[in-house]
């Protein structure tokens, strides 16, 4: 491997594969190298642009830590988590879809009753979610796991406020016989997705803005189906055709109705006006 040039470099490392014992490892490494070594080509990149192209992936690892991932917020945001989250999850027609994972998932949120509030003493205008958890056929699936996260009624999820030792606006909450379950929260809202980190230069440089459109995450697993990852976005958010993260589908919007004071459908008795959302998730059976 000596004297190597523009014409045979490629080929010289991908000699350096042959002896992987790891098939799937030497399929995607021969790709990645093929693919990386076109780009520089087809861009002619410059020896400037090639250190600040490693400035900006260092400044993005140095980026995450425990609550932060900017690793997935770059994926996010160049469009490959949905690429990832559509080769991964082709679900048979009248299931569910999926959309992003996101880096705001925690793990270990609090295991509640139906009806119960995540998002006690949060600003924000009170909302009963309502939904039923059924299979393919429409038939309710009981003791199905809901796994739910969101924002506050200011835009902010609980990991970015440095002055909360608790989980917020975050529960895990189970379908009864009937397939239903239901909890109150705030209606969320649009917000952006961080800029400190080195993504916000990105999205400016393409023209970008950085809004998510209002939605709540959910995460929903039953014996005998497929899991999904998905979010239900609110109906009429001015950024669905423009969510920062590519991830709005049709499937999964929903309308956030206002409704005066009075009585909730889950028996509650509110003094003043509130909102109501209700969506009902198919999931996939598992065949494997």
């Amino acid at each position: 491997m000596r004297n190597l040039s523009e014409s045979t470099l490629t080929d010289a490392v991908l000699a350096t594969l042959l002896t992987s014992h790891d098939a799937r490892f030497k399929q995607i490494a021969e790709s990645l190298v093929r693919h990386l070594h076109d780009f520089v080509r087809d861009v002619e990149l410059t020896e400037d642009e090639w250190f600040k192209a490693i400035q900006f992936l260092t400044a993005t690892g140095q980026k995450c830590d425990d609550k932060r991932q900017e690793f997935i917020l770059l994926s996010d945001t160049l469009g490959v988590s949905m690429l990832v989250d559509a080769i991964n999850h082709r679900f048979p027609e009248g299931a569910t879809e999926t959309t992003v994972f996101g880096p705001f998932y925690q793990s270990g949120a609090p295991e509640l009753v139906n009806g119960a509030n995540i998002a006690t003493g949060v600003v924000g205008e009170p909302t009963l979610f309502t939904g039923r958890v059924l299979d393919h056929r429409g038939e309710p699936v009981a003791g199905a796991t809901i796994d739910v996260w969101a924002v506050d009624g200011e835009g902010w999820y609980d990991v970015q406020l440095a002055h909360l030792d608790e989980m917020q606006v975050r529960g895990r909450f189970r379908s009864d016989a009937a397939g239903r379950f239901w909890f109150w929260t705030v209606k969320p809202v649009s917000y952006p997705i961080p800029t400190d980190g080195p993504v916000g230069p990105m999205l400016h440089a393409m023209g970008r803005h950085p809004y998510r459109p209002a939605h709540i995450h959910f995460m929903l697993s039953a014996a005998g189906f497929r899991s999904v990852t998905t979010h239900v976005f609110v109906a009429g958010d001015k950024y669905l055709d423009s969510d920062a993260v590519f991830g709005v589908k049709n499937s999964l919007i929903t309308e956030f109705v206002t409704k005066p004071a009075g009585t909730a459908k889950d028996g509650t008795v509110m003094a003043t006006p509130y909102v109501e959302a209700h969506y009902d998730f198919r999931l996939a059976q598992d065949h494997s």
